[in-house]
């Protein structure tokens, strides 16, 4: 069995819990956490690139952010949990790899509301692959029959366990019906996101996106925003009719898992491995691993949005 193929709770090396480092194998929770059974926790999945953690403080800062949207305030700052990151990387001796901070409440009582139970940390890191070693190839959605939350019903701004459930759902019954992943569309029936990944669509050398709405605003998504405008691209996010899929030049997705991530089919529907994909497949390669964390990664200012196809 190869490294990229054990379990996970089943490796060597350390896991950074509640303060510590300690044996990767007894890094566990007890079954009665709360977090276990209310679907409370939230988390970070983050990228390490020339042992580096890419726009670790806007990762840090969101799983601040994300607990505060639960209720719950992490007993770690920001700039703390930078500080916890860089040391797991560092223990763990990764050059390319994959972290996972994670925080939850406790076992102190499973009543559902439970303000005073304890929060827990942790922090692990291994080394983990480009999703395709031989560069990136187009993948095919399938449209979901699960659908993203009203902002009024969940969270939607918190990176919460409870939330992807949905994906979970969605990606699973993709893959049953041969699918790669899934295509989620929003409570009113608007194009959102893939099962973790957000949704860019090119049309005559623009890029259009949903709005951050009731989907996650992701990290990924805002450098390549970013870096979409640096190579003088126009964005323009928008609400989208699943009709505007008839009408896109091509079609990617982007997260920390896929990075920049080409689709070649939507349903019935195909599209080519383009040129303003590749551009950018590029321009975020090189950002990773350019110091250009920082900078890329903030948010920029959102273009009008509109209910169009």
């Amino acid at each position: 069995m190869t490294g990229a193929a054990l379990p996970l709770d089943d490796r060597d090396g350390v896991v950074w819990v509640d303060g510590a480092l300690v044996p990767w194998r007894a890094a566990r929770l007890h079954v009665l956490s709360h977090g276990l059974h209310y679907g409370g926790s939230v988390f970070e999945g983050e990228r390490v690139y020339d042992g580096r953690v890419f726009a670790l403080h806007d990762h840090s800062a969101r799983l601040v952010a994300s607990a505060r949207h639960l209720g719950y305030e992490l007993p770690w700052t920001a700039d703390e949990i930078d500080a916890v990151t860089c040391e797991v990387v560092a223990a763990a001796g990764l050059t390319d790899g994959y972290v996972r901070p994670v925080a939850w409440r406790g076992a102190d009582t499973l009543r559902l509301v439970a303000p005073d139970s304890r929060v827990h940390l942790a922090v692990a890191a291994w080394p983990w692959p480009r999703i395709f070693t031989d560069g990136p190839r187009g993948i095919r959605l399938g449209t979901s029959r699960w659908r993203r939350p009203a902002p009024d019903t969940a969270p939607i701004r918190a990176k919460a366990a409870a939330l992807y459930a949905i994906g979970a759902l969605a990606g699973q019954e993709a893959e049953a019906a041969g699918f790669d992943d899934a295509l989620l569309l929003d409570h009113r029936g608007r194009l959102a996101e893939a099962t973790g990944a957000n949704l860019f669509l090119v049309r005559g050398g623009e890029l259009h996106t949903p709005p951050p709405e009731c989907v996650l605003d992701g990290i990924t998504r805002r450098t390549v925003i970013g870096l979409a405008r640096g190579l003088g691209l126009p964005v323009v996010e928008r609400h989208l009719a699943p009709a505007a899929l008839d009408h896109a030049d091509e079609v990617f997705l982007t997260g920390t898992a896929y990075e920049v991530q080409p689709v070649t089919g939507i349903d019935d529907r195909t599209y080519p491995l383009g040129e303003v994909g590749a551009a950018l497949t590029e321009a975020y390669a090189r950002a990773v691993r350019a110091g250009a964390d920082e900078r890329a990664a903030r948010p920029a200012p959102a273009a009008a949005s509109s209910d169009a196809g």
